[in-house]
């Protein structure tokens, strides 16, 4: 993959689109776990909290970008990351992390809670990638500024644009697609392009598809449980 090819280009937006709708709801486990302690401290466990949760995420992210080229897990990847994005249209994320209430408890939280929350991200983030390590320093020089400063601008985007979580979730389908047709032992089966782009478009019209019927069907749920305790409470 040459730099800034037209591949290149695109793997790299796939990634920044994955740290911005994944990298930055972690951002909130940072402020969390810091909540409970002085001013003064805060800003001392964000950064070196962020700086910790950071270096396992650089480890992990090379550890599974070499694992991907073990036969046969390229596939597996792309099937937990369809689960991936389907999940982020459906799945409304909770943000129950206990507060440290010393300097290298809110630390030891912030990085373990990272590093649980963060296997989705890890994930993707090496399947855009492509094998490629520049990609994955990059995507991970992005999602620094991300975990440490972006967790409000983003929250406040996603609030005003929800169609910020449909596209994450379409290049998430769209990054595991291609992982399983890049997969050496189904390249007999993808050699064909129309098959191929086909499979491609296929996976991400039934992810962002599904997610949105799934959306439309806790909705009507809702307003009917709305609607029932409304006539309990007027009887």
């Amino acid at each position: 993959m040459e730099i800034l090819s037209a591949e290149f280009l695109s793997a790299l937006l796939a990634i920044v689109v994955i740290d911005l709708v994944l990298a930055g709801d972690n951002a909130i486990v940072i402020g969390l776990a810091a909540r409970n302690l002085p001013k003064d401290q805060q800003k001392k466990v964000i950064i070196w909290g962020s700086v910790g949760a950071i270096l396992i995420r650089v480890a992990a992210t090379m550890a599974v970008v070499w694992l991907l080229k073990i036969p046969g897990l390229l596939l597996v990847g792309g099937v937990l990351l369809v689960f991936i994005a389907y999940k982020l249209l459906v799945e409304e994320k909770g943000h129950d992390v206990k507060a440290g209430n010393s300097f290298w408890a809110a630390i030891k939280t912030i990085i373990i809670a990272d590093a649980l929350m963060g296997l989705d991200n890890v994930l993707a983030v090496a399947g855009a990638a492509h094998g490629n390590f520049l990609l994955v320093v990059l995507g991970l020089l992005i999602s620094v500024p991300v975990v440490m400063w972006g967790s409000t601008l983003i929250l406040k985007w996603v609030d005003r644009f929800p169609v910020i979580i449909t596209i994450g979730s379409a290049v998430l389908a769209w990054t595991a697609s291609k992982m399983i047709v890049g997969e050496p032992f189904m390249h007999d089966f993808f050699a064909n392009d129309f098959i191929k782009y086909g499979f491609e478009a296929l996976v991400v019209v039934a992810v962002v598809g599904a997610g949105k019927w799934k959306q439309a069907k806790m909705a009507q749920q809702g307003h009917a449980e709305e609607e029932v305790l409304q006539k309990v409470q007027s009887q």
